[in-house]
């Protein structure tokens, strides 16, 4: 019996006479492409319906702040467990599965080999979303552990811990089969993303620890769960998809490949800094204050690289979803890293410890960076599975703005009320009710602006669906927010399209520089 397309192995020189180059490229594409068609819809179509159970969560603890005697009759609408169920449905329902989803197809992608083990990752999507299902109800029923970024009881773990695992295998499996030599930077932020993952979640679930050594075994995964899971998902896919569809090499390998060690290097130590004034020792802090300074280094790196690779190549922005959310977001990460490296300095946390400051800088990674990003890979990968092209370049535009200027809104009115509230909380002769009432004004922004967000969460899952249904009428080539002049993408069209032309760097394993997809 014949083997499916998504069985073969992508078609490779010495095809039979009359095979061109781009048939052949055309050829593997549609196989790997196909190979990860249903474990990515389903990790990206579940991830993106924990972000709307998300989304209404951090709506309603955000309207507590402004009416907090509303929805406070029954203990699970009140906000010591609405808040707590919003960030862990974001952290490992949203943006946890949407990472595994973008990088799947990555990972098939860039070692042209197609997925294996698909009934795993099939198989963790389900275990994810009971447990995803579990702990959320867990902690609106009370069963919330109360420590930050882990507060889903055990049993929800149970099930997602060997979720992660199967992904992980998955991964292996395909790399053991994979048919280049060269590993592009993007397989190493994934691969890394994939080992420190799993083990930073067994880690800190380990009933090991009491009283301050809790809490700083607390703040070192809260703090790497964020720079060693999510951080390196990011970063893969920016390093992808900017040089990808703006169709030029990135602009040095060997910056890539420093930013990554560095990143490996540095960020584990950085946690600890969330405890200065906390009983933690000194030293320990100080070490991880010394750490976080140091970050400055690979952030550096990778902003001038991502740089460099757009210069020349910025009107593209205009036109290109996948460009505008993913450059975004890049942008989003050399900001938060920055602010990351003064945050941590006991000067500035004099001022701007248990404010709102930090919930601004804490967005601005999650949000402004990683989500961004993930929503740009998605508006180039879901065509390419699907088959199919996105419906309305306005709902996409809608997306955009809604997204972009809320979290832009959230973060500076979150950033400059919490300076605000840092300082007067360190004058005595302010009474502490007249600090709050100050606060107020910021937190109505802060309402509106998760208000934006989360239209634009709604309108991108109206998207989603419409593009895995297959709705509308079928598009002969790529949306863009405005029509793109003819070969501004190449013959690629660059971005978002099904269609499986040659793109504009050549798919070349010569060129290391170059994503080679």
């Amino acid at each position: 019996m014949p083997a499916s397309d998504a069985d073969r192995e992508p078609t490779t020189p010495g095809m039979p006479p009359g095979s061109t180059s781009e048939t052949l490229e055309a050829n593997w594409r549609r196989t790997v492409d196909h190979s990860t068609r249903w474990p990515v819809i389903a990790f990206v179509s579940s991830s993106v319906f924990w972000l709307l159970i998300g989304s209404v969560l951090a709506i309603v603890a955000s309207l507590k702040f402004n009416m907090p005697d509303w929805l406070v009759q029954q203990g699970w609408l009140t906000f010591g467990r609405i808040r707590p169920a919003h960030l862990n449905t974001v952290i490992y329902g949203w943006i946890s599965m949407a990472g595994v989803g973008v990088g799947t197809w990555l990972w098939a992608r860039l070692l042209k080999t197609r997925l294996r083990g698909r009934w795993m990752m099939m198989t963790s999507v389900a275990l994810w979303n009971v447990g995803m299902l579990l702990g959320t109800i867990g902690i609106l029923i009370g069963h919330s552990r109360a420590i930050e970024w882990v507060e889903m009881p055990y049993y929800a773990f149970a099930f997602i811990v060997p979720a992660m695992l199967l992904v992980v295998a998955s991964f292996l499996l395909t790399l053991q089969q994979r048919r280049v030599k060269h590993l592009f930077i993007s397989v190493w932020y994934l691969g890394a993303s994939m080992l420190w993952g799993p083990f930073l979640v067994v880690a800190v679930l380990l009933p090991i620890y009491s009283g301050v050594p809790e809490a700083t075994a607390n703040w070192w995964y809260a703090h790497n769960i964020l720079g060693l899971w999510i951080t390196p998902a990011g970063l893969a896919a920016a390093y992808y998809f900017i040089p990808k569809v703006i169709g030029r090499p990135v602009y040095s390998y060997h910056l890539s490949y420093l930013g990554f060690w560095t990143l490996a290097l540095f960020y584990n130590w950085a946690g600890v800094h969330h405890l200065v004034g906390g009983p933690a020792p000194q030293w320990v802090v100080t070490v991880s204050i010394v750490f976080s300074v140091m970050m400055i280094v690979p952030v550096v790196v990778v902003a001038v690289n991502h740089h460099m690779t757009v210069v020349g190549h910025f009107k593209k922005l205009k036109y290109s979803p996948t460009l505008r959310f993913v450059v975004f977001g890049a942008m989003s990460y050399t900001a938060v890293s920055l602010q990351g490296s003064l945050q941590s300095l006991r000067s500035w946390q004099e001022v701007t410890h248990f404010t709102h400051y930090t919930i601004a800088h804490s967005h601005l990674g999650v949000y402004a960076f990683a989500s961004m990003i993930m929503f740009g890979a998605m508006y180039y990968i879901m065509p390419r599975v699907t088959n199919w092209e996105w419906d309305s370049p306005r709902l996409i535009s809608i997306h955009f703005w809604t997204t972009g200027l809320g979290v832009g809104a959230y973060f500076t009115a979150l950033t400059i009320g919490g300076v605000i509230q840092g300082l007067q909380m360190l004058d005595p002769s302010i009474d502490f009710l007249t600090i709050v009432d100050d606060t107020k004004p910021w937190l109505v922004v802060r309402s509106v602006a998760g208000s934006l967000m989360t239209i634009g969460h709604f309108v991108f899952a109206y998207l989603l669906y419409r593009i895995i249904a297959k709705s509308g009428e079928r598009r002969d080539g790529p949306v863009y927010f405005h029509p793109a002049p003819a070969g501004l993408f190449g013959s690629s069209a660059g971005d978002g399209s099904s269609r499986q032309a040659p793109s504009m760097d050549a798919d070349s394993e010569e060129t290391q520089d170059s994503p080679g997809l």
